[in-house]
């Protein structure tokens, strides 16, 4: 019975010695942001997303006080796609964006090249990390 007893002890010394880190993903606000049109991307931004445009892209990219979250969806067998945002707000651990793939409309014919979608989102620079939804 003492066995058992300590064993008890051991383990539950041991499982306190454990922890999980609860960060906390409560929205704090919602984030304005500019989507940036690709003629408007800084050059030295270009070249990054043009030399990873093959895989997908989620990188953020500090110019001054300006933030750019970058987000890649890889090549595409056809045209026609776009990237929505859905979310993109603050938390007291981070910065979330949320986006989403939306496929080429079936009714309409589109470039039967493959295509890169990428978004380019400018926001106020934050000492933040990015978490990309």
């Amino acid at each position: 019975m003492k066995r058992i007893i300590a064993l008890l002890i051991g383990i539950c010394c041991f499982l306190t010695g454990c922890s999980v880190t609860d960060t906390n993903e409560e929205k704090i606000k919602d984030l304005e942001f500019t989507v940036v049109e690709n003629e408007k991307v800084p050059e030295e931004l270009k070249a990054i997303i043009e030399k990873n445009k093959e895989s997908e892209i989620k990188m953020t990219y500090q110019i001054g006080q300006y933030l750019y979250v970058i987000r890649g969806y890889a090549m595409q067998k056809t045209g026609g796609y776009s990237i929505s945002v859905n979310q993109c707000f603050l938390t007291e651990d981070a910065i979330h964006v949320e986006t989403n793939l939306i496929g080429p409309d079936s009714e309409k014919k589109t470039a039967n090249e493959p295509s890169y979608p990428v978004i380019v989102l400018k926001l106020q620079y934050m000492d933040k990390p990015v978490v990309f939804d």
